[in-house]
């Protein structure tokens, strides 16, 4: 506290010639805002992680990998030593098969404290990162997804390569059995995890090879290519006259399931120019896919691509992704995947497919991708994936830490010193956004639930005594290089009189303190010497007279 005093005694003093009163700007309805008192400049911090929903880095773990997962640090020669990948993360990620969430009727990961899945869901819950998913379901390339049990129930599939593997089924995803037996799984799921202190987000569609919303299948396989010998090289689902309309169906089933579900939580879809098609390629978009991913928006959904940086144009982020994009930006959030680097038998390379020549290149290459589409959030791959962001291009990964997403703080903020008792008073704070993204209180899922307040905090303890919510403030609106004066008329009838201390905060509407004031809900781009333990902004001393 003794330091406190003394850095906002020596910048009162400082700024008291020059920031009296109003320093202009409007309130969150554009208009002129009174007299608040003096008016204090906050220091803010450009460069420290911040955690907060739906911003910043994703740490991608595999459903196989042990809890020491976590623990995963490379050396960054800029720093001079290791650093952990966690510690730049605002969540983790899992893209795993259905067996792995359900793997016998009635019977789920959460319900076995052994199973990988729960092990790592608990470690996340210790580091404080939630969750994120995608339900993978077809089996090619992969092995079972769709647990068997789900099969013997009679649900149908296919199979690519009965000779070779039994286990790799693709299910009809029009089919009722299949249907039911998954929307049991998702409601199960729901009713456990629709909490967004445990789930990041979801990507709710994963049909289609690898979960990816491509190649999905709803009247069986086709042969495609076959090589030199006659051999069939590929099968992809077959088209008919009659694929439009099973892919609308099955685009508001799914999104509908996941939407009357999951209620807290946001949801994502891949956006691609072959959203619910049978195949995976063409540079040409299928005729329905904006009307698909409209279909999905309007069940609460927002946006992510798993190709950012892969510049295939049969099968890559091409300028259909990156048109369509744009028509969203600042209406809803976007999550990014970015391109691979790590070459695998059989599979082009990301970075010799794209025209890249080192996995630095790679790395530039879906960073400024990512920033021309004003992504929220950014990936960390596993394995060797992740390992090129540490030690081959770190500067992006401050860089995104900076300017990416949505990363708040108030630089002024005008409060009165003395207070007549019972007296209305009027205070006002100025708000930028540093980061290029923006922040989705717009969601369905959030409801507006994060708002700006003002407390009056206990001298001692630093902990709010009165609160006073300003409900015209939209956080939405504040956007980077657009700074956001917000004013606002506070009534001190109820507050006693005493000494306390002016703060400024965001807080979560949906979580209360026991002496009815809210829990601060986003952590603010503020210099450390201005926070209380629990997440508001000091500003100066007053005294209720």
């Amino acid at each position: 506290m003794k330091h406190y005093r003394l850095l906002f005694a020596f910048m009162a003093a400082f700024l008291a010639f020059s920031c009296t009163g109003q320093q202009g700007g409007t309130d969150g309805d554009g208009t002129d805002g009174p007299d608040a008192g003096t008016e204090i400049k906050i220091l803010s911090d450009r460069s420290s992680v911040i955690r907060n929903p739906m911003t910043g880095w994703v740490m991608y773990v595999s459903a196989d990998a042990d809890p020491s997962y976590f623990d995963t640090e490379f050396y960054v020669s800029a720093l001079g030593k290791n650093v952990k990948v966690r510690d730049y993360a605002s969540c983790f990620y899992v893209r795993t098969g259905w067996k792995d969430f359900n793997p016998e009727l009635g019977k789920y990961f959460w319900d076995d404290p052994d199973s990988k899945l729960y092990r790592l869901w608990q470690r996340g819950q210790e580091l404080g990162l939630p969750m994120a998913f995608r339900v993978v379901v077809d089996g090619r390339d992969q092995g079972e997804n769709t647990p068997e049990w789900v099969f013997e129930k009679g649900a149908q599939y296919w199979l690519e390569n009965p000779d070779k593997f039994t286990d790799r089924k693709v299910p009809n995803v029009l089919d009722e059995t299949w249907r039911e037996w998954y929307e049991t799984f998702i409601e199960a799921f729901a009713e456990k995890f629709n909490d967004p202190d445990k789930i990041a987000f979801i990507d709710g569609y994963g049909l289609g090879k690898w979960g990816e919303g491509h190649n999905v299948c709803y009247e069986g396989l086709e042969p495609i290519s076959w090589d030199d010998d006659g051999n069939v090289k590929e099968y992809a689902g077959v088209v008919s006259d009659n694929t439009p309309e099973y892919k609308e169906n099955t685009m508001k089933w799914i999104t509908g399931l996941y939407s009357r579900c999951f209620t807290k939580v946001p949801l994502v879809i891949n956006y691609h120019r072959q959203i619910g098609h049978p195949r995976s390629t063409g540079a040409q978009a299928q005729p329905d896919s904006e009307h698909l991913l409209q279909i999905a928006i309007d069940n609460g959904y927002c946006l992510r691509a798993d190709s950012f940086g892969m510049l295939n144009q049969d099968w890559g982020y091409n300028d259909w992704e990156r048109e369509f994009v744009k028509r969203w930006n600042y209406k809803l959030p976007i999550i990014l995947e970015g391109g691979y680097v790590i070459d695998n038998d059989g599979h082009q390379s990301g970075m010799e497919g794209d025209g890249y020549h080192t996995p630095a290149e790679v790395r530039k290459g879906e960073f400024d991708e990512g920033k021309a589409a004003l992504v929220n959030m950014m990936d960390f791959r596993t394995g060797g994936e992740v390992r090129s962001w540490f030690e081959e291009a770190f500067t992006y990964v401050e860089q995104f830490i900076y300017d990416g997403g949505y990363r708040f703080y108030p630089d002024r903020v005008s409060v009165p010193p003395t207070v007549a008792l019972g007296d209305d008073v009027s205070v006002s704070s100025r708000w930028v956004n540093l980061g290029w993204g923006y922040c989705p209180v717009n969601l369905r899922q959030w409801d507006y639930k994060y708002k700006l307040a003002y407390a009056l905090l206990d001298m001692k303890t630093e902990k709010p005594l009165y609160e006073f919510v300003d409900e015209k403030a939209d956080l939405s609106k504040w956007l980077n290089d657009a700074p956001v004066r917000c004013n606002m008329d506070i009534s001190m009838k109820k507050v006693p009189v005493g000494a306390y201390i002016w703060a400024v905060g965001i807080v979560d509407m949906t979580k209360v303190n026991e002496n009815g004031t809210h829990v601060t809900g986003l952590n603010l781009s503020v210099n450390k010497d201005y926070l209380t333990q629990e997440g508001w902004v000091k500003v100066t001393d007053v005294r209720v007279e």
